[in-house]
């Protein structure tokens, strides 16, 4: 039996406006409805009437598509836009033209409403390293990144200059003692009430995470994840009413580990099953917020990011024990996240950082440099053209191969003594020398943040094998 086709006729009984209008909506059910029936066709139609604009951004038609047959879902290819959306780039002479072909190509996604490239970008998968995105209603997983909720925290001490300097080979120890990089894990780990929730059972790819969450929790990752004693210098007048100086501090770099890894990977998958972009765009493949597999990533992604937390505290809680001290002051925050943020004139958002500081008026993170340079503790201004945001850090000038390519391990223990820092794992590929200078990419954002205090490293802890790089 012929299949029935809707007509310009039956559009119009719909209410469609005649002209160019019917053509349009005729040429859209050829394409995505070939297979329907004129009943769920008149459903989807409708719906286009009572919301146009959610029709414009791909919404309706995204859940109509993923009810469709494997065969049809290769038709649905996403067009990137002609032009691309205007975007705020700062530290411009020092971004990489990787990194600006990358966010190109994402200021033309259908999705797009704004972005921003901070200065310390550098090219990844997807998003650019310091990339941030705003998009409506749709979540990108490679514009979150593998390593989910990867944050900084620092936590000061009473303790002074002289304290370190006269306990380091003790510092030395706990770093050993409390801290746990890449495949190494916790004989015996600790609990937390993040490994408990019920959504561990509610998603079918967390049940098989949950044990090796478990297993890895308090711990760090590799590649540039670290943990280190150094001094904290405070002005006077500072934030926490506290005595100027140089108090001894940690700070800590790492993520999720394996839950946050495999959860990019599973939901990076979908997203390219069911959203089909040129292949220049392939890796900002997204996920309908309206879905459930949308919905599925944000809750994973939270419980990855509150999962990251939970690491830092242990850490934290670890080395608080160790040195039998109470903390004056405690800073975190994250990166590789996406959050739900609305824009200056109303309009409501997803906002992608990846590699990227939040920095929403009077909000407190952590910039740091390199294991020889200063980190800073910062305060946002709530810059609107950043969509308030920072750099999550110096950034890198050399990639990891061409880092042990090229830096010897003299090179690096010269520059080491230079600064007096001392090293305690720690390859190559994270080398002084491999990251761009932290007081120009500071320069470049004074707009954006604030510096309320000076953190430089002492005693520095990194992974130091040959394990995959999570950042």
């Amino acid at each position: 039996m012929k299949r029935k086709i809707v007509s310009g006729k039956d559009l119009i009984k719909l209410s469609y406006p005649e002209g160019k209008a019917i053509g349009t909506a005729i040429n859209t059910i050829l394409k995505y409805f070939r297979r329907s029936e004129k009943e769920e066709i008149y459903d989807a139609l409708k719906a286009v009437l009572a919301n146009p604009k959610a029709f414009v951004q791909d919404s309706i038609w995204s859940k109509t598509a993923l009810a469709l047959a494997p065969s049809e879902k290769k038709s649905l290819v996403h067009e990137l836009l002609k032009n691309r959306i205007d975007y705020q780039i700062y530290g411009g002479a020092e971004i990489e033209e990787g990194a600006r072909n990358q966010m190109e190509i994402a200021m033309k996604l259908p999705i797009t409403v704004a972005g921003a490239l901070m200065p310390d970008a550098h090219q990844g998968y997807g998003l650019p390293i310091g990339g941030v995105l705003a998009t409506h209603n749709a979540v990108i997983p490679y514009g979150v990144g593998v390593d989910i909720g990867c944050r900084m925290c620092l936590t000061a001490y009473p303790l002074d200059e002289k304290f370190l300097t006269r306990h380091q080979a003790n510092l030395n120890q706990i770093l050993v003692d409390t801290t746990c990089f890449g495949r190494a894990v916790f004989k015996r780990p600790k609990g937390h009430e993040v490994l408990d929730r019920t959504l561990f059972n509610e998603i079918t790819l967390l049940k098989n995470l949950q044990g090796r969450a478990a297993m890895q929790i308090g711990s760090s990752g590799s590649g540039n994840h670290f943990v280190e004693f150094g001094l904290l210098e405070l002005p006077e007048r500072n934030e926490w009413k506290l005595a100027s100086g140089n108090y001894v501090a940690v700070l800590s770099h790492s993520g999720s580990r394996g839950l946050g890894a495999e959860i990019a990977r599973h939901y990076t998958r979908v997203a390219k099953e069911t959203c089909h972009l040129p292949g220049e765009a392939a890796n900002l493949a997204w996920l309908d917020l309206n879905t459930e597999a949308g919905q599925e990533y944000w809750l994973a992604m939270n419980l990855a990011g509150d999962y990251a937390s939970a690491n830092h505290h242990q850490i934290h809680e670890r080395i608080a024990a160790a040195l039998g001290e109470q903390p004056l002051l405690q800073v975190e925050n994250h990166h590789n996240f996406a959050w739900k943020e609305t824009l200056g004139e109303g309009t409501e958002v997803i906002v992608h950082r990846k590699g990227a500081t939040p920095a929403g008026e009077g909000a407190l993170g952590i910039i740091p440099g390199s294991m020889t340079s200063p980190g800073y503790i910062v305060k946002g201004k709530g810059n609107a053209a950043s969509i308030n945001s920072a750099s999550h850090g110096a950034g890198r000038v050399m990639s990891r191969s061409a880092a042990k390519n090229t830096i010897t391990k003299k090179m690096l223990k010269q520059e080491l003594l230079k600064h007096e820092v001392e090293l305690i794992g720690g390859g190559l590929d994270e080398a002084p020398m491999v990251y761009k200078d932290i007081r120009k990419v500071m320069h470049y954002q004074v707009e954006l943040v604030e510096v309320l205090g000076t953190f430089t490293p002492k005693i520095v802890r990194m992974c130091g094998d040959d394990s995959p790089a999570e950042d």
